[in-house]
């Protein structure tokens, strides 16, 4: 028998950049300085982009945001392209401040950006301060910092580790509209060995149902009969016509688990196409429901030995 490839940790990490980012913070929290190098990659597009070339052994980006919602740069680069793998994920609260250049006051400002979610966070809030400015779009909190710093604009509104980084003064603390929010990231690599099941994982998977009546129900309904619960679901258009969608989700459990092999086997089956995202510990801080005597994976073992034996005709 051959044996299996040495697989290597991963030793060079991309991040959604430039420095300063919420994403270098959750990688920093995720992935000691003496495990590996960090790069910053100017797009979540380009991130993914050096893993898929080998430039990067891994990458993390941002996948939603408890205010507002998902981040379609992830969901769309890892539904299209070469496979890639989620192989952990990591929280990370996120406020926000208005930076500017040391000795600019808030009158002075007549230009602020900030990448498109922090500024649908902080929009009430900007509007107060800065009536009759429309804010900009940047690729991400930090560039709009590093573009304040160059003198490019007059503020923006980042991340204080940005502001420590480009060194800005704050004009304003804690400009979020709603404080508490939070950010998923996730970190992803080429595909190879699974992290073993703990007992509390997710696996996310994206699934294109057909266009026809039920199509949603049926896909729903394999992971109701077998007891697994979704912690996430939406659609996202598939880009080949009007009216076709794709569904990313996530699910608890593990594909080693019994009942999550069976329904991801039941969904390829179903759906015109599956796309395994992988199966990673869960990191929330919350526990998977409880699974029912049904649907443990002993209760799996002991159904597909009565059936080889009603096959066999030992019933």
């Amino acid at each position: 028998m051959p044996a299996m490839p040495v697989t290597r940790p991963p030793t060079r990490f991309a991040y959604l950049g430039p420095e300063g980012t919420f994403a270098e913070s959750a990688l920093v929290s995720a992935v000691a300085a003496e495990e590996g190098t960090r790069q910053p990659a100017p797009s979540v597009a380009a991130a993914l982009a050096a893993v898929r070339a080998g430039d990067a052994d891994a990458a993390l980006v941002p996948m939603e945001n408890s205010v507002e919602g998902s981040v379609p740069a992830t969901m769309d680069g890892l539904a299209d392209g070469d496979p890639l793998l989620i192989t952990r994920e990591v929280f990370m609260p996120v406020g926000f401040v208005l930076a500017a250049r040391p000795g600019t006051q808030l009158a002075d400002v007549r230009s602020v950006a900030s990448h498109p979610h922090a500024l649908a966070q902080t929009a009430r809030r900007l509007t107060e301060l800065l009536p009759g400015i429309v804010p900009l779009p940047a690729t991400s909190t930090a560039e709009a910092a590093r573009q304040v710093a160059a003198g490019e604009l007059d503020a923006a509104v980042c991340a204080p580790i940005a502001a420590r980084r480009y060194r800005l003064d704050v004009l304003v603390d804690e400009v979020a509209d709603r404080s508490g929010a939070v950010t998923r990231f996730v970190l992803v690599a080429p595909p190879g060995p699974l992290p073993e099941p703990t007992g509390n994982d997710k696996t996310s998977l994206v699934a294109v149902v057909g266009d026809r009546t039920g199509a949603l129900l049926e896909l729903l309904g394999e992971f109701g009969v077998r007891g697994i619960s979704l912690t996430r679901i939406e659609s996202r258009p598939t880009r080949e016509r009007l009216g076709a969608y794709s569904f990313s989700l996530d699910c608890e459990g593990h594909v080693g688990d019994a009942r999550v092999g069976e329904a991801l086997a039941a969904l390829h089956r179903v759906c015109d196409d599956v796309r395994f995202l992988g199966s990673y510990p869960r990191a929330d801080g919350r526990e998977n429901k409880p699974v029912t005597d049904v649907s443990t994976d002993a209760a799996f073992a002991e159904a597909s030995t009565w059936l080889a034996r009603v096959r066999a005709g030992r019933p």
